[in-house]
């Protein structure tokens, strides 16, 4: 899964979890879970995901709904494996794209 969000700095929960289509109560089990997950609190308590937090969080997605994943299993995966996992989902969102930008090109023929 690819998420679409705008490029900023920081996003609120309720934006992170409209662009997964997943409740915010998944968002904040996934943070209490997953030790890479480490988004910033403003003064009142509200969550601020970084770029690095959705790059995360897309990993995560990836491996658990789409993959199915247990959690433990997940876990087990990212600690392993983080940066093999990080590379090669990359370069799936990479081809992802490239293929979405083809669909448009031949859409357009």
């Amino acid at each position: 899964m690819h998420v679409d969000l705008p490029n900023k700095m920081y996003y609120g929960i309720g934006e992170v979890a409209e662009a997964f289509g997943v409740n915010t109560s998944l968002i904040r089990f996934w943070e209490k879970e997953f030790d890479i997950l480490k988004p910033k609190k403003n003064a009142k308590g509200n969550r601020k995901f970084t770029q690095e937090d959705i790059k995360n969080l897309e990993l995560i997605y990836h491996l658990v709904k789409e993959r199915g994943f247990t959690l433990e299993g997940a876990k087990t995966h990212l600690k392993e494996q983080k940066q093999e996992s990080l590379s090669s989902f990359d370069i799936i969102r990479k081809l992802e794209a490239i293929k979405g930008q083809l669909i448009k090109i031949k859409e357009q023929l």
